[in-house]
């Protein structure tokens, strides 16, 4: 089943206005009953939203992902947000020198705070 709450997942995320449940379990080639207890899941664990849907005299639900806020500790080192979020270059992850400074930064506040 963690297949399924994966793939589920990824298709509630790509869609930019939600996926209708009635939709969903055909779209993971499951049964309605099945599809009812993924999004349960998916529900209580707060990734996704429900909302009422009602069209052509049918009762479903729209499923939209939840989009949780980005703690600004994790881009932010040295008072300076992560150079990657405005950088036009195209280089390699690992031999960034902007990066590596940011990281070094980063690694230095961690380590005396703690």
């Amino acid at each position: 089943m963690a297949d399924h709450l994966e793939k589920a997942l990824r298709i509630i995320q790509s869609s930019r206005d939600g996926v209708l449940q009635s939709e969903l379990w055909k779209l993971l080639g499951v049964d309605s009953r099945k599809c009812s207890r993924i999004v349960k899941k998916l529900l209580d664990s707060g990734l996704v939203e429900r909302v009422e849907f009602k069209g052509d005299g049918i009762k479903t639900f729209t499923l939209r992902a939840v989009k949780k806020s980005i703690r600004p500790a994790l881009i932010l080192a040295g008072g300076e947000l992560i150079p990657c979020i405005c950088c036009d270059r195209e280089c390699v992850v690992n031999s960034c020198n902007l990066l590596l400074d940011w990281m070094y930064q980063l690694a230095i506040e961690e380590h005396t705070e703690s």
